[in-house]
């Protein structure tokens, strides 16, 4: 018995609420760092609270995909719980740059540090389904496309919500500016445009896509699916988790390393790129969070995260014929290079205009980034554990933030002297340790069908 073969549109709203999810991302991306410093975090301080992120992936993430292998019910397996967290999230994005509201109880950067942890707990609880979404629904055939319309998508929603401040001041006049202490009304306006458009494109999935059942899955398994590890049904509560880690199959232990370092990088590029650069290319001093000159330099951030995720997106529809040629390990590995070194560029960029270049370099790898490892690792895990590894997987993508997290300001305070432009080359190296690593790493499927 084999899984039926998917249309391009299919697939297409299958995943289509990660364009909503990405969106709120790339407005959390984009601009946290920059409301956090409005409410008075220092700029050495920045990664601690960012540090909220990957602890929230690092809980929810290999818990949802548990829970979400082992339920059926009237809305499937995975939609009710991409649902759940884009309520959740929205809640959030809504909150954060409204923290001031609750002054009367809590200072705003505490509110808003914990409207980041909402945030970051509910879009961790709906991204895990929906990578696991791919894994049960598509033919292996199928799964780099699948994937790859995914990034697609990843792509178009952080390129609305990178742009959307920008957009809301240069095209319909609303101010980007802040009296002390306050964050700019068109920052306010992004973060609930944001909120509806993940609510509904979330609703387009869970309105659009049917799921097999648990005993269709079962039925689709192969030869070579049984072969995997861990394609047993036996469990014992949520502490399988801790033994399918001790499990995991090789390939899967190879790639780790490889996300270790990938995310390493990107975390730093998120978090200093803001504070990186309005001092090195704008020229304020690292203490300037409030000034007009300040909150250009942060639209220009929106504007370059936003080049970097077009990129990814039409660079993702290439991966699949890229792959085709290259194989996957090969494709990856260079798509890394390139924005290890798109990275490193910021720093010798003569002006703003210029960082485009960078972001460019930087897209192709982020398609990469969100496409090809779960493509390999979805070959060398058994169905009957794809969420739960899809979760695990999780681990090697929010442990390297943690470890960036704190060790990131303290790095940018004493080793780089309040030069925050320095944790992005410190980030375009750890791309190119990631290339090197995909070495090691074995595509099981690449194997089998050859």
């Amino acid at each position: 018995m084999e899984k039926r073969r998917l249309s391009f549109w299919q697939i297409w709203n299958m995943s289509f609420g990660f364009l909503g999810i990405q969106m709120g991302f790339a407005l959390q991306n984009a601009n946290a760092s920059r409301i956090l410093q409005i409410f008075g975090a220092d700029v050495h301080e920045l990664s601690w609270f960012w540090i909220i992120a990957p602890l929230m992936g690092l809980i929810v993430q290999p818990i949802v995909g548990y829970y979400s292998d082992k339920t059926w019910g009237r809305l499937g397996r995975r939609k009710p719980y991409f649902l759940v967290g884009a309520i959740l999230a929205s809640v959030g994005l809504i909150l954060m740059p409204q923290a001031d509201m609750f002054i009367a109880f809590l200072p705003a950067l505490w509110v808003g540090a914990g409207m980041l942890m909402i945030m970051d707990a509910s879009f961790n609880m709906a991204m895990e389904p929906f990578r696991a979404l791919v894994g049960d629904n598509l033919r292996t055939d199928q799964r780099t496309l699948g994937f790859s319309v995914q990034t697609a998508l990843i792509g178009f929603g952080a390129v609305i919500g990178s742009w959307l401040p920008y957009v809301l001041t240069n095209w319909f006049g609303i101010s980007n500016k802040t009296a002390e202490g306050g964050v700019p009304l068109h920052l306010i306006l992004s973060f609930v445009i944001g909120a509806v458009i993940l609510i509904v494109s979330i609703l387009v999935t869970v309105m659009t896509t049917k799921e097999y059942t648990p005993e269709e899955l079962a039925g689709f398994e192969t030869e070579h699916d049984q072969d995997k590890p861990n394609g047993d049904e036996k469990t014992s509560g949520l502490l399988d988790i801790f033994e399918d880690f001790k499990k995991m199959p090789m390939t899967m232990r190879r790639l780790s390393w490889v996300q270790f370092f990938s995310w390493f990088g990107l975390f730093g590029l998120w978090v200093f790129a803001t504070p990186a650069i309005a001092q090195h290319t704008y020229g304020l001093p690292y203490t300037d969070s409030t000034s007009a000159l300040y909150q250009d330099a942060g639209d220009w951030v929106g504007i370059l995260f936003g080049v970097y995720n077009l990129v990814s997106a039409f660079y993702a529809f290439a991966l699949p014929y890229i792959a085709k040629t290259l194989g996957r390990k090969n494709t990856h590995a260079l798509s890394l290079i390139v924005g290890g070194l798109g990275l490193i560029s910021m720093y010798f960029m003569p002006d703003k205009n210029w960082l485009i270049i960078s972001m460019i370099a930087v897209g192709i790898a982020w398609a990469s980034i969100l496409a090809m490892p779960y493509a390999i690792l979805a070959g060398s895990i058994s169905p009957k554990k794809m969420g739960v590894y899809m979760g695990i997987f999780n681990f090697f993508i929010v442990i390297p933030q943690i470890i960036n997290a704190l060790i990131g300001g303290p790095l940018v305070k004493y080793a780089y002297g309040n030069h925050a432009v320095f944790a992005l080359i410190t980030s375009g190296v750890s791309f190119l340790i990631a290339a090197a690593l995909m070495s090691k790493v074995k595509d099981v499927d690449d194997v089998v069908q050859s």
